[in-house]
C-alpha cells in the first residue's frame, strides 16, 4: 500500500481527531528564550520537563527512543537558526548543531536524550546571552544589564539598580551612559519592547495583558512607547508579524540556507 494510501486510511480513523498538538506558542517562546539568552527561562523549561513531556508532541516514530531523538533534532535545528539570525557565528552554530547531533548517536535511553536536550539549550542560550548583551563593558555596567535582564518583567527604576550594585544612582547613571551612549531608562524600556514584540509575535496574550506583564503604567503608555520605537502600533506589528517563525524562503532563494 502506498504511503497516500496509509495516510488517508488513517486520517478516516478516529483516533485522529484526537491527537492534538501542543500550541505552536509555547514552541515559538522556548526557541526565543533559547536565542535571546535567557538562560533563566531555558533552565525553568528543563526542570518543568517539558521535553519529555508527551502531551501535544507529535509522534514522529512508534519507538520511544527514536521519537524523542528525532524532536532533538528538530529543537536543535530551530535553535540554530534562530541563534545564528540573531547575532551567532554562522560556523560556532553549525559547529554547536553537528557537536550535539553527533553526541545523539551514542546515547540509547529516553533520559539520556533529555540530559543532552537540557545541556545543548542551555549551552546555546549562555553563548547568546554573552552575544547579545557583550561583555565589553564594565563590571558594574554588565550586572546592571544583568539586572535588568533577569527583572525585566517588572518596573525597574535606577534606584532599585544603584542598590542592587552599591553605588549611586548618579554614578550608575553617568557610567551607564557613558559606556552604552543610552540612558537607563532608554535601555530599559529598549528591552521591554523587545519582549513585547517577541509576545505579540509568538503569543496570544492581549495588548494590555502585554503591557500588565511588562509592568507599563497603562496600555496606552504602552502603545506610546511602543509606537516610538517600533514605529507601528503592537496591533499592527502583530497583524505584520504574527506566528512569522523565520524567513526560511528569503535565506534558500539567497542561499543562506545551504551549510
Amino acid at each position: 500500500m502506498g504511503s497516500k494510501n496509509e495516510w488517508l486510511l488513517l486520517e478516516a480513523e478516529d483516533d485522529i481527531d484526537e491527537i492534538e498538538h501542543r500550541h505552536p506558542t509555547e514552541e515559538f517562546l522556548f526557541y526565543q528564550a533559547v536565542s535571546g539568552g535567557d538562560v533563566e527561562a531555558v533552565k525553568k523549561n528543563c526542570r518543568d520537563g517539558r521535553f519529555l513531556d508527551e502531551e501535544g508532541v507529535g509522534v514522529l516514530s512508534r519507538n520511544p527512543l527514536i521519537n524523542i531523538k528525532y524532536h532533538f533534532v528538530i529543537t536543535t535545528a530551530m535553535v540554530t537558526r534562530l541563534c545564528k539570525q540573531r547575532g551567532m557565528e554562522l560556523e560556532q552554530a553549525y559547529r554547536m548543531s553537528d557537536f550535539y547531533i553527533q553526541k545523539l548517536d551514542d546515547i540509547h535511553t529516553v533520559e539520556g536524550v533529555r540530559s543532552l536536550h537540557d545541556e545543548m539549550v542551555i549551552d546555546f542560550a549562555e553563548k547568546m546571552r554573552k552575544i547579545t548583551r557583550g561583555d565589553t563593558n564594565s563590571k558594574h555596567i554588565n550586572m546592571c544589564k544583568e539586572y535588568i535582564y533577569a527583572h525585566i518583567k517588572e518596573r525597574i527604576t535606577i534606584e532599585d539598580l544603584a542598590d542592587e550594585l552599591g553605588v549611586s544612582a548618579s554614578y550608575l547613571s553617568r557610567l551607564f551612559k557613558k559606556e552604552t551612549g543610552d540612558s537607563v531608562s532608554a535601555y530599559i524600556r529598549e528591552k521591554k519592547i523587545e519582549m513585547a514584540k517577541n509576545l505579540l509575535q509568538y503569543s496570544e496574550y492581549s495588548v494590555i495583558d502585554i503591557a500588565n506583564r511588562l509592568s507599563f503604567s497603562s496600555q496606552s503608555h504602552f502603545i506610546q512607547q511602543f509606537r516610538e520605537i517600533v514605529g507601528m502600533t503592537p496591533k499592527k506589528f502583530r497583524d505584520i508579524n504574527y506566528m512569522v517563525q523565520w524567513d526560511i524562503e528569503k535565506e534558500m532563494d539567497t542561499g543562506e540556507g545551504d551549510k
